[in-house]
């Protein structure tokens, strides 16, 4: 028994070590965190990286969600259970893609909930708090938009602060996705100046999991296409002189490499703040691996060439080096 005992110590030991050997050499490593999670929201608060993803798991098992945090990209810190259905009553199952905003002195997550279909209770959501690692309280108590709008159905909500100060949501499933404005205090729908409140702004191919950013005054509307279960999950993008499109399909930026993983998709960027430099959080699956919730949090980086064009990403299993975030923007 003692040389049973013995093997087990021997291979726990190991399996430790070479989960450090990562972040001992200095970098990431893919996944970044153990788990299966999936539709990571990267973002920066402060001094801190946040990645808040879906728990991968059967529907009826996604009924919370966790947040990780990190000085550096490297080493990573659990937050478990920052908001779950014990608060958010109308959430049964299928809590998912997260997206994270810093706004009035608050942290808001909007979440979707329950995989709705017509006439079905859910959408999507959203919960307020006092700290980046929750606990989020429902801040509706009902969802914010609990309707099939254009053909979309309401689930991976991103949401995008422009320049000017106004707050808008990009979300949709099914092939469909819609761009609504958010009031100051990101708890309503509001007019655009046109009077409509929803706008369709699907681009070629789209599935789901919208996002956009800004780079050097250009806006970068990226998406996935394909299956989520499948090994055609990938990541496109289109480049637009307006948040409102049109978004016209340039290419793929991130896709399947059989030498690492299959369905690579649902990915959000981090940009260093006052820095050009870029990184894309994505979900990838193991090769070994055919589950559906078999998901993996990943890191890698991403550049733009002199064009302005994202180039396309190359998966690591290595992941990042450590990047603390610079003094000059830790006041973000």
């Amino acid at each position: 028994m003692k040389y049973v005992t013995l093997l087990f110590a021997c291979l726990a030991a190991y399996c430790a070590a070479a989960q450090n050997t990562a972040s001992a050499a200095g970098r990431s490593g893919n996944p970044v965190f153990p788990g299966w999670y999936a539709d990571p929201e990267g973002v920066v608060f402060g001094d801190t990286y946040w990645i808040y993803p879906t728990y991968s798991a059967d529907y009826d098992e996604q009924t919370f969600m966790d947040a990780f945090s990190s000085k550096d990209l490297v080493h990573w810190q659990k937050h478990p259970r920052i908001v779950s259905n014990d608060e958010v009553k109308w959430v049964k199952r299928a809590m998912w893609a997260p997206a994270a905003v810093h706004a009035n002195g608050k942290y808001y997550l909007f979440f979707a909930g329950n995989d709705i279909h017509e006439g079905e209770t859910g959408g999507i959501g959203v919960a307020v708090a006092d700290s980046p690692a929750g606990p989020f309280r429902d801040a509706l108590g009902k969802p914010l938009i609990d309707s099939i709008v254009n053909g979309a159905q309401p689930i991976d909500q991103f949401v995008f602060r422009d320049d000017d100060g106004s707050y808008y949501m990009y979300y949709g499933g099914w092939g469909h996705c819609n761009m609504v404005r958010l009031s100051p205090d990101l708890l309503r729908i509001v007019p655009f100046d046109d009077g409509t409140l929803y706008k369709e702004v699907t681009p070629a191919n789209y599935t789901e999991g919208p996002f956009m950013l800004r780079h050097r005054g250009k806006y970068y509307f990226m998406w996935s296409e394909g299956g989520w279960t499948g090994p055609d999950y990938c990541v496109a993008y289109a480049i637009a002189d307006s948040p409102f499109g049109p978004f016209e399909r340039i290419g793929t930026i991130l896709e399947q490499d059989p030498a690492i993983a299959r369905g690579a998709g649902h990915h959000s960027v981090i940009q260093v703040p006052e820095r050009d430099e870029w990184y894309i959080v994505y979900h990838r699956r193991p090769l070994d691996e055919t589950a559906a919730s078999s998901r993996e949090t990943c890191i890698d980086r991403m550049y733009f060439d002199a064009e302005g064009h994202i180039v396309p990403v190359r998966m690591t299993r290595e992941g990042v080096e450590a990047r603390p975030i610079p003094a000059a923007g830790k006041a973000r």
